[in-house]
C-alpha cells in the first residue's frame, strides 16, 4: 500500500511566493518588450507580382556559389520562419556557406484571390519567379530549395518543368499523404471539403493556425505559456518566445480554391504517388524528376511524419537521390541550435558537389 502523500505547507507556501514574485518582475520585463520584430537579413525585391514578392537575400559577403537557389515555402504561415532572427536563420546559414539566396514571399490573399488555383501558383507564379531569376542570372536552371508544402509544389514543378530545375532540395516534405501516422491526414479524410470552402471563401489564417495546435493541443496551447515563466526574467528568451509566438500567429488565409484541390487531390486522393496528379493541363509524375534530389526529414515531425517524407526516394526518377535525417521536430529544423550548425553546411556541400 503506497504512503500518503505528503506535502511540507512551509515548502508549498514559499515555493508558490517565489513563482508570484518572478510572475511579477516578468510581466514588468513583457511591458517593456514591445513587439518583435524577424526578417532582418538585408534583401531587395527581385520581383513582384500581385500579393507575392520574390527576395534577394544579401549576405555580409559576395556570393561563390554560381546557381541562385529559391526557397519556396508553404501557403501557410509565411517564409520568414526561414530568416527568424539573427542566430536562428536558414538564409544567413546559407548565405555564410556562399550561397545565392532568393525568397518567394506568397504575401497575404484576399477576397480577390479567392479562385487562385494550384495551377494559378505552380504553373503560373512559381513558373514566374523561376523565370525571372534565370533572366537576372543568365542561366538556364536554378536550385530548388521547397519547404514543407512549398516542397510538394516544387516536385509538382520540377516533374513538369524539368528543364527549369538543376538541383532540387526538399525539407519536412509531405509526398504520401496517407501514412497511418498522419494525424492531420486522418483528420480531413471525411471533411467535406467542397461545402467548407463554397462557405467559407477563403480559409481564415486563424482558423488553420488552430487546427495546427490542436494536434498536440496541451504542449502548444498549454504547456509551453506555463514553461514561458521560468524565462520571464531573462530579456533574450523573452524575445526569442515572443518572436516564435509572432511568426505562428501571423498567418496568411488560404486560398480557397487551391485550398480545395490541395486538401482533395493530396490528403484525401493522394494522387501524388499514385500518378493520378494533374496540375492544370499538365500531369504531375515523380518519375519525371531525374535532376539530383537532396529530401531533408525530421525524425521527430508531427505535421509531417518521417515516412510521408521517405516515401520519396519510390517514385522519383533520378538516380541521384540523397536522404537527411535531422534529428527534430517540424519547427525545430529552421530554429534549433542543432538545425544551425548541420542543415545549411549539408545542403551547401551537397549543391556544391552537383555545381
Amino acid at each position: 500500500m503506497q504512503s500518503p502523500l505528503h506535502i511540507d505547507p512551509q515548502q508549498a507556501f514559499n515555493e508558490v511566493a517565489a513563482f508570484q514574485r518572478k510572475l511579477a518582475a516578468g510581466l514588468q520585463n513583457l511591458r517593456g518588450l514591445g513587439e518583435q520584430e524577424y526578417a532582418n537579413t538585408p534583401r531587395e525585391a527581385a520581383y513582384c507580382e500581385d500579393k507575392l514578392t520574390v527576395w534577394h537575400m544579401k549576405g555580409a559577403s559576395k556570393p561563390t556559389a554560381k546557381v541562385p537557389t529559391l526557397i519556396v515555402y508553404a501557403l501557410v504561415n509565411t517564409v520568414w520562419m526561414t530568416d527568424l532572427q539573427d542566430d536562428r536563420s536558414l538564409v544567413r546559414n546559407l548565405l555564410a556557406e556562399g550561397e545565392d539566396v532568393y525568397l518567394l514571399d506568397w504575401g497575404y490573399p484576399d477576397g480577390a484571390d479567392r479562385w487562385l488555383t494550384l495551377d494559378d501558383y505552380i504553373n503560373g507564379y512559381l513558373d514566374r519567379c523561376i523565370d525571372a531569376i534565370r533572366a537576372r542570372h543568365g542561366v538556364d536552371a536554378i536550385n530548388v530549395l521547397g519547404i514543407c508544402q512549398g516542397g510538394t509544389f516544387s516536385l509538382c514543378y520540377t516533374a513538369t518543368h524539368p528543364e527549369k530545375v538543376k538541383n532540387l532540395v526538399t525539407m519536412v516534405t509531405p509526398v504520401d499523404f496517407r501514412t497511418p501516422d498522419n494525424m492531420l491526414s486522418q483528420w480531413v479524410q471525411a471533411m467535406d471539403v467542397d461545402l467548407f470552402v463554397d462557405t467559407l471563401g477563403n480559409v481564415p489564417a486563424q482558423l488553420m493556425n488552430w487546427v495546427y495546435l490542436m494536434l498536440k493541443p496541451l504542449r502548444l496551447n498549454q504547456q509551453k505559456y506555463v514553461s514561458m515563466v521560468d524565462i520571464l526574467d531573462n530579456p533574450a528568451e523573452l524575445k526569442n518566445f515572443l518572436r516564435m509566438e509572432r511568426w505562428i500567429f501571423d498567418s496568411p488565409d488560404q486560398a480557397g480554391e487551391a485550398f480545395r484541390q490541395f486538401t482533395k487531390d493530396f490528403f484525401q486522393q493522394n494522387k501524388l504517388i499514385k500518378g493520378e496528379l494533374q496540375i492544370g493541363r499538365l500531369p504531375v509524375d515523380l518519375g519525371m524528376i531525374t535532376q539530383p534530389v537532396l529530401n531533408i526529414y525530421a525524425t521527430q515531425d508531427h505535421l509531417v511524419p518521417p515516412d510521408a517524407s521517405r516515401a520519396l526516394r519510390r517514385y522519383v526518377g533520378t538516380a541521384d537521390y540523397s536522404e537527411l535525417a535531422f534529428k527534430g521536430g517540424h519547427i525545430g529544423i529552421y530554429v534549433s541550435g542543432r538545425a544551425q550548425r548541420e542543415i545549411a553546411p549539408a545542403v551547401h556541400q551537397w549543391l556544391r558537389e552537383r555545381a
